[in-house]
């Protein structure tokens, strides 16, 4: 891909998805921006072999912007991460087209793997604030990772994961849209089961009350007879 064409994609990616920005010249400004243009240096240095040159321009983008992205990550078009100080990218991490990240995610190892120890997003993947994704798995298509979860296992396409660890809600298996990039308004599977518990437990208790009137009532009929 070429500079320019790069350039324009990453101006239409930030303005689509940041409500915040008021003209494309705003866009040079954000870390997003500027650590991927030196992520995409970058890489190519890493896979001609030239180690040094591609860790030493990562980890100066690192202090710039808060952003590590090891050069040996493969990331595909259109990804964007918003506000991104605290984001790490691991060496091995696969992302695909129009993944969107939050400020904290890590896409990290476990510590005790060798080879492909990081994760894979595939397209239309979005992961919030402070999610952590540790392990050589893959998060499929469409999938939101909720804020602050621990994701240690693969996730299906088409699903929502919330908590700690991470606990899978199936969705639709329609494709998430740009705009669709919503980190706050996501199922909370334990919120549910309790709402489903309360109202059992209240079907219980009227029930219960029921009972309770009826043998008050078949005893009255026991002292008039």
């Amino acid at each position: 891909m070429g500079l320019i064409k790069f350039i324009k994609e990453e101006i239409q990616v930030i303005q689509e998805r940041d409500p915040a920005i008021k003209s494309p010249i705003e866009v040079i400004l954000y870390p997003t921006f500027r650590v991927m243009l030196s992520y995409r240096r970058a890489h190519r240095l890493y896979q001609r072999g030239h180690f040094f040159r591609a860790r030493y321009i990562s980890q100066r983008a690192a202090r710039k912007t808060g952003i590590e992205i090891h050069p040996g990550a493969e990331i595909g078009k259109g990804l964007f991460i918003d506000h991104g100080s605290g984001v790490i990218i691991g060496e091995t991490t696969i992302i695909g087209d129009n993944v969107t990240l939050y400020q904290g995610v890590t896409l990290g190892g476990t510590g005790k793997e060798t080879g492909k120890r990081h994760p894979t997003l595939c397209n239309n993947v979005m992961v919030s604030a402070g999610a952590k994704i540790l392990g050589s798995f893959t998060i499929g298509e469409n999938s939101k990772i909720g804020a602050g979860s621990v994701v240690l296992e693969e996730v299906p396409a088409n699903c929502t994961v919330v908590g700690v660890p991470g606990r899978i809600v199936k969705r639709g298996n329609e494709k998430v849209p740009r705009s669709d990039m919503d980190q706050v308004n996501l199922p909370d599977p334990v919120k549910e089961d309790i709402a489903a518990l309360q109202h059992e437990n209240t079907a219980l208790c009227n029930k219960i009350f029921e009972l309770q009137q009826q043998m008050k009532e078949l005893q009255n009929l026991r002292k008039d007879q």
